[in-house]
């Protein structure tokens, strides 16, 4: 992999993260308080880049000493025919959220969002096992594709998935295989029953979206629950779920979680990921 590393030795190492709209996103927030913990001379910026652009942004870029990239919506799909090497699992999700512009010139993509997403489940919830019982899965976008790769991958032996529009849903069944189940969006409350694993991988219930309005009673004492929203940091989803005697993981931990394995190849530093940080991405 040492290959992969950028390396630009006359350069103040640039990184970014690009999408449109780009103003909401705490990934400078993130990188900056690691840049300064560390003492790296670097820098982080937000580049607001609309799609027509994107193909020669990433041409230029790395001529002006930037060693890569986040990727947010809506990039995260057509970065991959940009880029030159893309791993596994970015090729699976179909979708990349981290650039690395290599030495040799070429354009590395990965996915990251899996791994943040079981790094967050382990760090707060250290005796989560994937073989408990069955996962379920509310939505079936960019996101919830990286969280079902990614239990499924730690060894989830039935994961059950719903999505308003049902298509999607029966996509990832067609793409992952027999361990997927899918359910009715009228259903979901049902696909809680057993569950030990659930997820919430849709926008509803985030600051200015429409509630999560999925029927949470034959949710099981003891189930681990999951948002991957994070403004609020705990959503009336994760609120019912503790009442209901339910462990409980935030979604900030999967944004700091994903971010640190890019930070490591632009900066060379491996972040730590502790209250510190939660507490620096929350302003």
């Amino acid at each position: 992999m040492a290959a992969e590393t950028p390396q630009h030795p006359t350069h103040v190492p640039l990184a970014g993260v690009i999408g449109m709209p780009i103003a909401h996103s705490r990934s400078p927030l993130l990188h900056g308080h690691w840049l300064k913990t560390y003492g790296i001379a670097g820098h982080y910026v937000p580049m607001a880049i609309m799609p027509e652009h994107l193909a020669e942004v990433l041409r230029i870029l790395p001529r002006a000493g930037f060693v890569g990239l986040n990727v947010t919506i809506p990039h995260k799909e057509a970065v991959l025919t940009l880029a030159d090497v893309v791993t596994d699992r970015a090729a699976l999700i179909g979708a990349a959220n981290t650039l690395i512009f290599r030495a040799d010139g070429k354009i590395h993509a990965d996915n990251t969002d899996g791994y943040g997403f079981i790094a967050n489940l382990r760090q707060h919830a250290p005796d989560w096992q994937p073989d408990d019982g069955p996962a379920a899965v509310i939505g079936a976008g960019g996101a919830a594709r990286a969280v079902v790769a990614s239990l499924l991958d730690s060894g989830v032996r039935e994961l059950r998935i719903t999505n308003r529009t049902r298509m999607r849903a029966e996509q990832i069944k067609a793409e992952f295989g027999a361990r997927v189940v899918v359910y009715e969006w009228a259903q979901a409350g049902n696909m809680l029953q057993g569950a030990a694993t659930v997820v919430n991988a849709t926008s509803l219930g985030m600051t200015g979206k429409q509630p999560l309005r999925v029927p949470l009673d034959a949710l099981e004492p003891g189930a681990l629950v999951n948002d991957l929203v994070y403004a609020p940091l705990e959503t009336p989803f994760l609120a019912e779920a503790k009442a209901r005697g339910c462990r409980t993981v935030d979604g900030l931990g999967m944004l700091l979680h994903q971010a640190a394995p890019g930070f490591e190849r632009w900066f060379g530093q491996r972040p730590a990921i502790d209250d510190d940080t939660r507490a620096a991405v929350l302003g």
